[in-house]
């Protein structure tokens, strides 16, 4: 989609789409999103986290002052949108760990978010889900409050993404079409990584596992109709669970991801095979050097490696790199699945181009591409800016799907 903002910072652009998709299920104002953009001086990481945190706070006063005087609904409203905004403010800072500005506008989002949550009808219900020797924070929404069993989905974001944002990114309309939710962070997401120091692990299907097992306890979910749902990274993530846990009923990838190995050897100008031997060298200073050029000259670049080091538990720019090449569905992993597995793809997607259609060429199970196009205004990483068409589309098959299983 053709930026209206930022032209020559497609991160910056890219995260304020973003948050006009979420207008879609209430997690923003276009006026909002619009002044805010407007007061962020261009290619400053500062400004941006200022005037979103400024817009944050305002929008949470008028939640306070609402629910103060009986006002449920506005004060519902507000708070969701706050969420939103407090967790674009953090999004860039991710490169000082230490940064206490962190810490500060993420709580305030999930503050926000559970403000939010108790005011719905049925209540969202914030969740612990036993992990290890910690727990795992999430969300059970209810479609109604009849206690019957019905067909759930579990989901979770990606690299950057929270289980609170993931109410617009799939729950609010999963709850619409009358499915359970079952949110979470998972090892490396914002509810484990800011306050445990947890990282992202490859083998996903042992975070899945648990939260499966939770799953399972509660009344309200069908064991026998229970999707799974991964947005962005998450598109890898879901597909690695359920390559090798057959308790699901289907698997979404939102967008598909085959091999983030690809993505980093694309990113450096290497080929796979070299790629697999130059970044997990102990020392290759020329390769370190491009690494560091290529962060000097790419926004997205700069962006992908502050994360990464961050939620990766590398050390190194370089040890970001390496560290995707342990993320992929090759070695026969994706033939493992065996339920029916719905990839989506984005025709701009600028972070897993052809990513999607190796996905879904390397599947063997009961499979369907869906593709989003510009004609749709659709054609962004994960639909960013169409979520009700994506939506209608994603839940359209997963209803013909459960349909079978009944």
């Amino acid at each position: 989609m053709k930026s209206l903002f930022f032209p020559h910072n497609p991160s910056f652009w890219f995260e304020t789409l973003r948050s006009f998709g979420h207008i879609a299920y209430g997690g923003a104002d276009f006026g909002e999103v619009v002044v805010t953009t407007e007061r962020i001086t261009v290619d400053d990481y500062d400004s941006w986290h200022d005037e979103w945190l400024a817009t944050a706070d305002r929008v949470a006063d008028e939640g306070r002052t609402a629910l103060a005087g009986g006002h449920r609904v506005s004060a519902r409203d507000a708070f969701l949108r706050a969420s939103n905004y407090y967790r674009s403010a953090e999004f860039f800072l991710h490169g000082d760990a230490t940064d206490p500005r962190i810490l500060h506008a993420y709580d305030a989002s999930v503050r926000c978010f559970r403000q939010t949550a108790a005011l719905f009808t049925p209540v969202v219900e914030p969740v612990e889900i036993p992990y290890e020797d910690t727990t795992l924070p999430g969300y059970l929404y209810r479609a109604d409050d009849s206690g019957t069993a019905r067909p759930t989905v579990v989901m979770f974001n990606g690299f950057d993404g929270t289980a609170e944002e993931m109410h617009f990114g799939g729950a609010a309309a999963a709850v619409e079409r009358g499915y359970n939710v079952l949110s979470f962070d998972g090892p490396g997401q914002p509810g484990t990584r800011h306050h445990h120091g947890l990282v992202f692990r490859p083998d996903w299907e042992n975070v899945v596992g648990p939260v499966l097992d939770h799953a399972l306890t509660r009344p309200e979910v069908d064991p026998a109709r229970i999707a799974l749902l991964g947005n962005s990274m998450g598109g890898l993530l879901a597909p690695r669970a359920a390559a090798f846990d057959h308790r699901l009923a289907a698997v979404i990838a939102l967008d598909g991801v085959y091999d983030l190995g690809d993505m980093a050897a694309g990113a450096l100008s290497l080929d796979r095979a070299e790629a697999e031997w130059r970044l997990r060298a102990d020392h290759d200073p020329e390769l370190d050097a491009a690494v560091e050029a290529a962060v000097a000259a790419s926004p997205k670049i700069r962006w992908l490696v502050d994360q990464g080091m961050y939620v990766m538990g590398a050390e190194t720019p370089r040890g970001v790199f390496s560290t995707f090449l342990e993320y992929h569905l090759r070695d026969g992993i994706a033939q493992k699945i065996t339920c029916p597995t719905l990839v989506c793809s984005a025709s701009d997607d600028v972070f897993f181009e052809g990513q999607p259609e190796l996905l879904h060429k390397h599947l063997t199970c009961p499979k369907t591409l869906l593709e989003f196009t510009g004609a749709l205004g659709a054609d962004a990483h994960c639909q960013a800016g169409a979520q009700r068409l994506a939506f209608a589309r994603v839940y359209d098959w997963l209803d013909d799907v459960m349909a079978e299983t009944t």
